[in-house]
């Protein structure tokens, strides 16, 4: 006959840590009955109760008083990590309630993050004052993988194809641009060919970045030869290169944009490497209301980006 009896371990319940929690906390049973809003009897008793079941004692009675021993002291830590992990989540619940409390999530490549999201956000917020974002910088694959499990809102790459369990809705389509030293020779020109870069120093994304391939394979096409001088593995790095004088380079026109000073220039090509910047919906995440204005807000971002760029090419 299958025996069916309950492990004494399998009784203690949570009034027994709650109750060990308060003597430790105030150092007597009469004091955890305070902290409990109970009586001194009945904390003591639950006390041993609890010793019972676990089969060993946790205090040592001094005069009156609980000593913990060792035993108390290697359970209370974990008592505590767990308390923390249940106010927390308590906090969280009661948190939710607020009309505040919702926070839209959104991932994105980190160029978008610092050159794209931020005027967007401000927009939004301009017109939802009580809205909350949290934005997460990620690169591809992870970017799209993580936007199939769900685990976002709102999802900002440059594919324009959507990854399995998303929506996507392109916001932007341009042409990459040059970026030059203000006083480069290069500067007086509206509109770069491939042949004004031949033998130029030429600051470059890094080797397995899918534009520097793309941008690669056009001057191999064209027979243009240039001294690769640095490559470095975002395009706002590569503007902050370029602004310091250590050659030029073809970049996205929104890190462009964000990075351009007096120091920096940007002009048109006169080839085309496309550009996209593209919203990611997951299918399956119930979506916040947050999301529709956000999605304006990033339109309306698209299209001043596209507006400030200098005259030449379309």
């Amino acid at each position: 006959m299958k025996d069916t009896a309950e492990s004494p371990v399998h009784r203690i319940t949570h009034r027994h840590i709650e109750v060990f929690r308060a003597v430790m906390s105030a150092g007597s049973a009469t004091g955890a009955a305070s902290l409990l809003h109970s009586s001194q009897p009945t904390v003591s008793r639950e006390l041993a109760r609890l010793e019972s079941l676990l089969g060993y004692a946790l205090f040592e009675r001094v005069q009156g008083r609980l000593r913990p021993n060792a035993r108390a002291l290697a359970l209370w830590d974990e008592v505590q990590r767990s308390w923390q992990g249940l106010e927390r989540v308590v906090d969280r619940a009661v948190a939710l309630g607020r009309p505040d409390a919702v926070q839209l999530s959104v991932l994105c490549l980190p160029a978008l993050a610092h050159a794209l999201l931020p005027g967007a956000a401000a927009h939004l917020m301009q017109g939802s004052p009580q809205a909350r974002l949290s934005v997460t910088p990620q690169e591809s694959p992870l970017l799209e993988e993580w936007m199939s499990a769900q685990r976002f809102d709102l999802g900002l790459c440059e594919q324009t194809s959507a990854p399995p369990g998303t929506r996507a809705e392109v916001l932007l389509t341009l042409d990459e641009v040059a970026v030059l030293p203000a006083g480069h020779a290069l500067a007086q020109k509206p509109t770069l060919q491939l042949a004004d870069f031949a033998e130029a120093f030429f600051v470059s994304l890094s080797a397995d970045d899918p534009y520097r391939r793309l941008i690669d394979a056009r001057f191999a096409e064209a027979g243009v030869a240039r001294t690769l001088r640095v490559e470095t593995h975002s395009a706002a790095a590569v503007c902050a290169m370029v602004e310091q004088g250590l050659g030029i380079a073809i970049v996205n026109p929104v890190t462009a944009l964000a990075a351009a000073s007096e120091r920096l220039v940007l002009r048109r090509l006169a080839f085309s490497i496309p550009f996209s910047v593209t919203a990611l919906l997951p299918l399956y995440r119930p979506p916040l209301p947050e999301v529709v204005p956000m999605l304006e807000a990033l339109r309306m971002q698209a299209d001043a980006i596209a507006q400030r760029l200098p005259p030449g090419l379309d």
